[in-house]
């Protein structure tokens, strides 16, 4: 819960943190690639917007009989450059001053190409001459066309000099005769932007530190209910139904509470019938599902299985009635056969009516306490004799009683089972371990055989009824392919795991009883 809790502030802290970067990123990025072309394009609508309200006083005065040089030079004789003339200014007088003063715009306006210049500025003369030189396409600066009309053009002009930029507006006023140059300078934008980036970054560095801190702990109001509700999911996700929130908040988390409190008694009372429902429902859908596939695989795997001894016994037996064993010792090598073929016949029924028991669930496990060793020793003697015969030793180095709960009847017949496969397979000279492996509250029983290890993808089918891996060699000893799945049944019936796995140097097939 430590760890969860650490990893919710944190989260919370990232995400801040993360939106605060991507914030500032986002202003670098617009100052860097936008911040120019914003600046310039202001500019130019300013010196536009200049344009525009000259050239509209200059209609009016040329209309009304005004002379605009006349009033120009008498603004300087009224104590220029100073600018604070005592008599009222006429308002293209005005106007020219406040784009000066504002902004930082110096106009000349002519008369046709270079007649009277009308400008406070004492680069008046400047100005006259660039405009002839941009009129005679002289322009010895690098440039940059902005705008153009069909009345004026404004260009981005670079000065070496001073190492700075300027816009130039010239052209001519909408009467076709008054010309005009108006400049105007601009600052290098990107080394403001960078200026700006760098304080953006002190600022926004100072603010990811303070802002990270203060909700790294003020989150931790916020975080405990969350943690507070995650211990009781976790403990109702144990089957834990005892868990209580108890917070007194009205907000969404004390409804979730409220929620959760009522859930867990609505739980605790449902789960109890669900078991017991679900548990009868399990058995009763899985006895419906066994016995149709039985009936199924019964047909199937009968008939199959069935087949070759019923040829066998017929063939011999057609043999014998139209006199092909005319001699004693073939006589008695026909019925010999067709004895054998009917014995495998009783022995593949009696088990099938086994299994079929079992997996109707008619032949029920009875509970019982023994001790498994003293079990497990008496199917070694039965089988000594066929050990002997095979050639095989067979190892079981338990001693001390190991009490065991089941039904000791079918777990002989797993074991015996089990040492029937072991001994179809094992070679002769080999060896057969019997083994008990303890845990805590179940003893897992092996049975091991040397020999050749079972192919990995026919480990988990064979506990089928009439698998078989080796089809040849099964019918050499007369299997059926029967024997694991009644063991698979019974242990199924113990509800207790069972399995086979390959060894180094042979195979070895294990089931789990409880310890008594």
């Amino acid at each position: 819960m430590k760890g969860m809790k650490h990893s919710i502030r944190i989260r919370f802290t990232l995400i801040f943190i993360g939106l605060m970067a991507a914030a500032l990123a986002g202003l670098f990025m617009i100052n860097r690639f936008f911040l120019e072309r914003f600046y310039q394009s202001e500019k130019v609508k300013e010196l536009e917007q200049a344009y525009t309200q000259v050239d509209a006083l200059l209609v009016f005065a040329k209309e009304n009989g005004v002379d605009i040089a006349q009033e120009f030079k008498d603004a300087e004789e009224q104590g220029r450059p100073g600018w604070n003339v005592q008599r009222e200014e006429t308002p293209i007088v005005r106007l020219v001053r406040e784009l000066n003063e504002q902004s930082n715009i110096s106009i000349a306006i002519m008369d046709g190409f270079n007649g009277t210049i009308v400008s406070f500025e004492r680069k008046g003369d400047f100005l006259s001459e660039r405009f002839l030189r941009n009129i005679l396409g002289q322009n010895n600066r690098p440039s940059e066309l902005v705008s153009q009309t069909e009345n004026y053009t404004i260009q981005k002009i670079y000065e070496p000099r001073i190492h700075s930029h300027y816009l130039e507006c010239w052209g001519f006023f909408s009467d076709n005769g008054t010309s005009f140059m108006m400049s105007m300078p601009i600052a290098s934008i990107q080394e403001s932007a960078a200026l700006s980036n760098r304080f953006l970054a002190y600022v926004g560095i100072a603010v990811m530190a303070g802002g990270s801190i203060l909700i790294y702990f003020t989150t931790r109001k916020m975080v405990s209910p969350i943690l507070s509700l995650t211990e009781i999911s976790e403990r109702m996700s144990n089957l834990d139904f005892e868990a209580r929130y108890e917070g007194k908040s009205s907000d969404e988390i004390g409804v979730l509470g409220y929620s959760m409190n009522v859930l867990s008694s609505r739980l605790k009372e449902a789960i109890g019938e669900l078991k017991t429902a679900n548990l009868q429902l399990q058995r009763d859908v899985e006895e419906k599902i066994q016995i149709d596939e039985m009936r199924k695989e019964f047909i199937a795997n009968v008939s199959h299985e069935l087949k070759t001894p019923i040829a066998l016994i017929q063939g011999y037996a057609e043999g014998l009635t139209e006199g092909m064993a005319t001699d004693p010792e073939s006589r008695d090598y026909y019925c010999e056969v067709i004895m054998d073929e009917a014995q495998k016949m009783n022995r593949m029924v009696k088990q099938l009516l086994t299994l079929s028991a079992l997996e109707s669930g008619k032949d029920m496990a009875v509970m019982e306490r023994f001790d498994l060793t003293e079990m497990v020793q008496g199917v070694l003697s039965s089988v000594k004799i066929l050990t002997e015969q095979a050639g095989v030793t067979a190892v079981f180095d338990e001693k001390a009683p190991c009490f065991v709960w089941a039904d000791e009847f079918k777990i002989e017949e797993v074991v015996t089972n089990y040492l029937s496969n072991a001994l179809n397979h094992v070679q002769p000279g080999g060896e057969i371990r019997v083994s008990f492996q303890q845990q805590a509250s179940r003893v897992r029983v092996c049975v091991f055989n040397t020999g050749s290890p079972v192919p990995e993808e026919d480990l988990p089918n064979l506990w089928t009824k009439f698998y078989k891996v080796d089809k040849a060699r099964t019918r050499a000893y007369g299997g059926s392919g029967i024997g694991l799945s009644i063991v698979k049944a019974i242990m199924d019936s113990h509800q207790q795991p069972y399995g086979a796995e390959n060894r180094e140097s042979g195979v070895v097939f294990w089931f789990m009883l409880e310890k008594a």
